[in-house]
């Protein structure tokens, strides 16, 4: 499975919502990235230019991707950003396999 970090700044309709009937919506996403064959990892409140940050495991980019369309398209966020990130044990990986790259940059 692989990490994917969302990051995601709803509407002021969908802010209006959740004001007048406090809600915690990390159940309904659970069940969205479940349903994907995902797990959500963690979900938190932030400030700035997103509201929301999640980190998931996903099967695949595929149903990353999926799930990122499905929240875009309930229309409760105006922006969502979807990261796709590496283990560090991946990263040495990536590295060591870099060394075996034949690749030459132009002059």
């Amino acid at each position: 499975m692989a990490y994917y970090l969302m990051q995601a700044a709803y509407t002021s309709e969908a802010w209006l919502h959740m004001v007048e009937s406090p809600q915690d919506r990390l159940a309904a996403v659970r069940q969205a990235i479940e349903s994907l064959g995902g797990k959500l990892v963690g979900g938190w409140l932030t400030f700035g230019k997103y509201d929301v940050v999640l980190v998931l495991e996903m099967p695949d980019n595929v149903s990353a991707a999926a799930f990122s369309i499905t929240t875009m398209a309930g229309g409760a966020l105006r922006a969502a950003r979807t990261t796709p990130m590496m283990t560090f044990d991946e990263g040495i990986e990536a590295m060591k396999k870099e060394a075996t790259v034949r690749y030459r940059p132009p002059t």
